[in-house]
């Protein structure tokens, strides 16, 4: 079955956001494999502070199924898609690699752009796989340890997934 890669945060009330999250997640795509959770500072406005990590699932549902599967999450969630880009939010889950998927599918770019880009997306998925490829040819692991950005604080948190 294909590797099924997301991206969590919050910074709404982000505990109770990610554990909802991850019981509809757990039920739906089986038990994740999980990053650490990490705590950075809001990118690109100034807000509260996000929680984020990287979950990965076996799954070999539609590609189009999970994108709405993922989308009516967020809405549960309180998500309000009428806010700027870069905003606060109760919940953004996104698709980062779906098996060995590339280019546009379903309205999504796969591997998702923001894997290079940020450093609450990268570091988590460094950590959970390291080994894995890019679509460049370079582990996670070996663009995380070249990762140049020094602007985007983020540090690991103790966080319990146990209240699910």
């Amino acid at each position: 079955m294909p590797l099924l890669v997301l991206s969590l945060g919050s910074n709404t009330e982000p505990a109770s956001n990610l554990h909802q999250a991850m019981g509809a997640l757990r039920r739906k795509f089986g038990r994740p494999r999980l990053s650490p959770v990490y705590e950075s500072e809001a990118v690109g406005f100034t807000g509260a502070n996000f929680l984020n990590l990287v979950a990965a699932f076996e799954s070999d549902e539609a590609l189009t199924d999970i994108s709405r599967f993922l989308k009516d999450l967020e809405n549960q969630a309180g998500r309000d898609r009428s806010q700027p880009k870069f905003s606060s939010r109760t919940l953004d889950v996104d698709v980062l690699l779906y098996g060995d998927h590339s280019g546009a599918e379903c309205g999504l770019q796969l591997p998702r752009a923001e894997i290079t880009r940020h450093a609450f997306v990268l570091r988590p998925l460094a950590d959970l796989l390291p080994e894995l490829r890019h679509s460049s040819g370079r582990s996670y692991g070996e663009l995380w340890r070249d990762f140049a950005d020094d602007g985007q604080r983020l540090w690991p948190i103790e966080f319990d997934w146990e209240p699910d």
